[in-house]
């Protein structure tokens, strides 16, 4: 006899809803914190001419194929660290979490930050502990602290700064929690193009950090090709868990492309950073909207309704991320990703119009 589907799947997995993405057709798309720039016409046509000399037919390198070294010289990367490459920076905390998992491990993050922590935890079938951020999105150093006293955890995730609230954790807090922490810090600086500060100088000489970093913020979400730098000894452990081929050859070849033009990235998130601050200053005129800080590329804000600002922007044509509901300190929330001028211009307008 056949097994029914409700015995095939976990209980939990059958309990759970799909990581949803909002169809975005037709919409200004300011939900998925992307760059908004294409690539210049000229670099499409070399890129594309590159692509078109790969070998499909061939499996990719498993080592990337050179891209390591182009990622350590690109983004200063210590000598001492060892990089691994992962499908997105989702993939590499799938590895740090598969490779620590056993029947008491405890996986540690701060909340709201960042689903992936959870679920992978979730998955992998280990302990998860969330801590509680404060009121205005800072870190809670205290309630961490005992945290990380009480559980112990083998990994502790640390977004800097923070998805979805916006704000980076001042240094010396996450130095506290590195110096705390009895397993891993992992330190996700996906948004380090936007942010002031970074903690991967340390990679590589402090045994117990990684820091995870991607290309998709800065303008190759597509590609999918996240990476983490950290103590040789530990990214072994982590490549003996990761997919041999889990780089495909289009995505090594166009990230190396891109990593040749990485002055046309840095000029696009020069932009962004002031249409960053273009966006805050005219959002905290309105007394109805807290304007929260950020150093990524996105803003999060705080409305009486934030339900129905939603409804009327999409209504509008204008698609941003809800985030009431998601997490009780995240009432009323929304977060903007900052577009281009004319998108970002279009969306304060509406705003501006909602609450007049």
């Amino acid at each position: 006899m056949k097994m029914s589907i409700q015995q095939l799947f976990r209980p939990d997995v059958l309990a759970m809803q799909a990581y949803h993405v909002a169809d975005a057709s037709g919409y200004i798309k300011l939900d998925a914190m992307e760059n908004p720039y294409h690539l210049p016409a000229a670099l499409r046509q070399e890129l594309g001419q590159q692509l078109a000399e790969v070998a499909l037919n061939r499996y990719p390198d498993p080592h990337g194929d050179g891209l390591k070294d182009l990622l350590k010289a690109a983004f200063a990367i210590p000598d001492a660290a060892d990089v691994v490459l992962g499908n997105g920076s989702d993939e590499i905390i799938t590895l740090i979490t598969q490779a620590v998992a056993s029947d008491d491990t405890v996986v540690l993050a701060l909340e709201p930050s960042f689903v992936m922590y959870r679920l992978n935890a979730q998955f992998s079938r280990v302990r998860y502990v969330g801590v509680p951020l404060q009121a205005d999105f800072s870190l809670d150093l205290p309630a961490t602290l005992a945290a990380i006293r009480e559980h112990r955890p083998a990994v502790v995730f640390l977004s800097y700064p923070n998805n979805p609230t916006g704000p980076r954790f001042a240094r010396e807090e996450v130095q506290a929690v590195l110096d705390a922490a009895p397993g891993l810090l992992v330190v996700d600086e996906a948004y380090q193009a936007f942010a002031d500060d970074s903690f991967m100088g340390l990679a590589g000489s402090q045994p117990h950090l990684i820091v995870m970093r991607t290309l998709s913020k800065l303008g190759l979400a597509g590609l999918r090709l996240g990476y983490a730098a950290g103590h040789p000894e530990v990214i072994a452990q982590l490549d003996k868990v990761r997919p041999p081929y889990n780089i495909n050859v289009l995505s090594q070849a166009a990230a190396k492309f891109a990593l040749r033009h990485l002055d046309v990235f840095a000029a696009q998130a020069a932009e962004l950073r002031s249409e960053r601050s273009r966006i805050a200053a005219s959002l905290a005129t309105l007394p109805q909207v807290t304007v929260y800080p950020s150093e990524a590329n996105f803003l999060t804000i705080r409305v009486p309704d934030a339900l129905a600002l939603f409804a009327q922007l999409k209504a509008e044509g204008i698609l941003i991320k809800n985030l009431h509901g998601y997490h009780p300190l995240l009432d009323n929330c929304l977060r903007l990703t900052v577009g281009s001028p004319d998108e970002n211009s279009a969306l304060l307008a509406a705003i501006h119009a909602y609450f007049a």
